[in-house]
């Protein structure tokens, strides 16, 4: 497969390796304006930095947009596509400020060779972070057009007006020069230092519009390419001996069996043993002939005694957020409430398993990868194979789903591994069994809460303590002035032996747990206190952005206020993530016999400042819903010890088409305010949502994720 098929142009007369200088870099790109841009906050720049001198990369830019001889326009950038449409709207905000046509940019992602180093994918930091310097530097180069073309036509630079890649006269439209024109036989080289003047919201033609995906035809007919579309001559299928559990040693193999298939051809390198042959179904037959002992590791704790060993192997909380004192807040308190708050195990369960292509020809290695990081991926191979790392390249076809499992890199270099171990092309792709089995899960989690709420509906007390879920989205947001948050555990990996397995990011970090807990802990206060849900939380906001976006949803949702349990169903949550305000209302139906829950209606109003493609944020918005219902209601890992007891959608249930509600979505905020994050903010209120509405139809409280029917049966027992 031709590589220039994943980058949407072809770049395959260029000869750029790094480390190298920006000089040599920009001699391969032939005549044209280019402008060079940093991104990101200070202290993305100083990781930048550490990471760039650790292994030689250019300083001075981590991206670039040119101005071709043909008037194309390109964006290269080591972002990735894997769903979230920024293939669409970082072209739309190029487009704008440059003032050129859409589809005349050309938007060349995730190549390691091609384009300068970035971080990763992930974080919902793309708009946000690489948004606003991509503007300037269109902004940029727009002005420098402007300046030449007022000298090609021999007219003042303020009588110049650009439009769809031309300048003309504003006295005289027929006296015009184009992009293309000007570009043509120059060579204009200028690094971007300081923020030039960008447009006024009021300005903007094809930010804040509706676009439709550019890369949806391809995907929705099929056309779209991915790594496991890689083919190559003589290209080796492989696959891979893996343990039974995580934690168990090989004692022994014997591969005698799988010798005897035609054309297998087996590799052993210490413990890593694998299969490989011309075709994958044959390597498939092959690896279940190898025989292996393994020791296997003791089995201490498993999904129903998780909880208990991760509170006993906490470590100290660190504060990170407190106000007034807590025993004021308990003397003010009419009433307290204690609760803990469980989550389980959830696995990525993306729709593409990881996979990778590798091959090595005159000393160089290129890997085909789905990854969300490829120049992570890049450093991994080459200090595994001890290649110089000039002479490895990531390439990123799209990638089918990420959400924060596909940064580590495994099969990336396996791939690369096994192609210099047997000096052909292989291609490793993951079985779904794999795919769960190597998952870093986002984490189990703890979460107790002590609050307390006045005679006169205030809260006065809050005392919240997170455990190895993470701080993102602890920090509550209401107007309580004796409070205090505690976080045990940093991040979702915790101190050695808290997880039986890896665990990672999941989309949106520890925001699900948190904001389940917390808003689950908010209904139950504001039902004590004998006030309407979302009364209750209004009194006790001050935050201007959730209050607007709680009074957009209730109007979406024709929300009518109770005092008491409705039995109607009807539940509400609201949070805060990467920047972006969120409001949910559901509506469930529950069956009482067998604890079936049916989502049946989610309203989500959510306030993401500019929202560059409105069309693309709906639709960020309803994926996340519908996998919000998943963590919600059915998805958890089972286990014992390092065993994974699930290995496919047979027993890990993911929201299927009978599952999805009807959906609503309003987006408020304006244009002229600052993008934030999109990809994942409305994914964090699903689990407390749902709990709440599930409450009101029955009078069940449920305090662990998932809401599973046997849980939901077990709390209409308490209840």
């Amino acid at each position: 497969m031709k590589e220039d098929k994943f980058l949407e142009m072809d770049f395959s007369d260029l000869d750029i390796n790094f480390p190298f200088s920006r000089r040599k870099f920009l001699q391969g790109l032939g005549a044209g304006i280019i402008i060079l841009f940093t991104f990101g906050d200070s202290s993305i720049l100083q990781a930048q930095e550490r990471r760039r001198r650790r292994f030689e990369y250019p300083s001075d830019f981590n991206a670039y947009l040119r101005i071709g001889e043909d008037g194309r326009v390109s964006c290269l950038t080591g972002k990735i596509e894997m769903g979230q449409g920024i293939i669409t709207s970082l072209a739309q905000m190029l487009a704008d400020e440059l003032d050129v046509p859409l589809d005349a940019v050309d938007m060349v992602m995730g190549d390691t060779d091609l384009c300068p180093w970035d971080m990763g994918t992930f974080g919902s930091m793309s708009t946000r972070f690489f948004g606003p310097p991509l503007r300037a530097a269109a902004a940029e180069a727009r002005a420098i057009l402007i300046t030449l073309a007022a000298e090609h036509l021999n007219l003042p630079v303020s009588q110049m007006k650009t439009e769809a890649g031309i300048i003309y006269d504003k006295e005289n439209s027929e006296n015009r020069v184009t992009y293309a024109q000007l570009a043509k036989g120059k060579k204009i080289e200028r690094l971007l230092e300081e923020k030039p003047p960008v447009k006024d919201f009021s300005e903007f033609k094809i930010m804040n519009t509706p676009v439709f995906r550019r890369d949806a035809p391809d995907k929705v007919s099929g056309k779209a390419e991915y790594a496991g579309d890689v083919r190559l001559p003589g290209m080796l299928y492989a696959t891979i001996l893996r343990p039974p559990a995580h934690g168990a040693t090989l004692k022994s193999v014997d591969t005698s069996a799988a010798e005897k298939i035609e054309g297998v051809q087996i590799v052993k390198d210490g413990d890593f043993v694998a299969v490989l042959h011309l075709h994958p179904d044959v390597a498939e037959k092959a690896i279940k002939r190898v025989k292996a002992q393994y020791d296997m590791p003791e089995s201490n704790v498993d999904d129903k005694t998780i909880f208990k060993h991760l509170l006993s192997v906490a470590p100290k909380g660190e504060i990170v957020s407190s106000g007034g004192h807590l025993l004021d807040g308990r003397k003010l308190a009419h009433i307290t409430f204690e609760h803990k708050y469980f989550n389980s195990y959830v696995a990525h369960a993306t729709i593409e398993t990881h996979t990778a292509s590798a091959q090595i020809e005159s000393g160089k290695i290129t890997i085909w990868a789905s990854t969300q990081t490829p120049f992570r991926l890049k450093e991994e191979v080459a200090n595994r194979l001890g290649f110089p790392t000039q002479n490895v390249r990531v390439i990123t076809p799209f990638v089918g789903g990420g959400f924060g499992g596909k940064t580590r890199n495994q099969q990336g270099v396996e791939a690369a591994r096994l192609a210099k171990l047997t000096g052909k092309p292989v291609h490793v792709a993951w079985s779904r069994a794999e795919e769960f089995f190597h998952d870093a899960f986002r984490p189990a989690a703890v979460v107790k809460i002590t609050s307390g709420v006045t005679n006169s509906g205030r809260i006065a007390l809050w005392d919240y303590g997170v455990y190895f879920a993470g701080q993102r989205g602890s920090e509550h947001f209401y107007d309580i002035p004796h409070h205090r948050t505690m976080v045990h555990g940093s991040g979702w990996v915790g101190p050695p032996g808290s997880h039986p397995f890896d665990t990672g990011p999941w989309r949106a970090p520890a925001n699900n747990t948190n904001t389940f807990a917390r808003e689950s802990q908010i209904d139950i206060m504001a039902v004590k206190a004998g006030m309407d849900p979302l009364e209750f939380r209004l009194k006790n906001l001050k935050d201007k952005k959730m209050i607007g976006v709680l009074r957009a949803a209730a109007e979406k949702f024709n929300w009518t206020p109770a005092k008491t349990r409705s039995g109607r169903g009807y539940g509400i949550a609201c949070g805060i993530d990467v920047g972006t305000y969120v409001a949910h209302m559901a509506e469930v139906e529950v069956n009482n016999q067998s604890g079936h829950v049916q989502v049946k209606r989610v309203v989500c109003a959510q306030d993401m400042g500019l929202a560059v493609n409105p069309q693309g944020a709906k639709l960020q918005i309803e994926g996340c819903i519908t996998m919000g219902i998943g963590y919600a209601l059915t998805e958890e890992v089972h286990f014992k010890g390092g065993e994974i007891l699930d290995l496919n959608f047979d027993t890990y249930e993911i929201t299927r088409f009978s599952g999805t509600p009807k959906i609503d979505t309003v987006l408020i905020g304006g244009a002229d305010s600052a993008p934030q994050g999109g990809g994942e903010p409305a994914i964090i209120c699903m689990g407390a949502v749902v709990a709440n509405a599930i409450f009101d139809a029955t009078g069940a409280r449920l305090f662990q994720l998932p809401m599973i029917p046997e849980r939901i049966r077990e709390a209409l027992q308490r209840g």
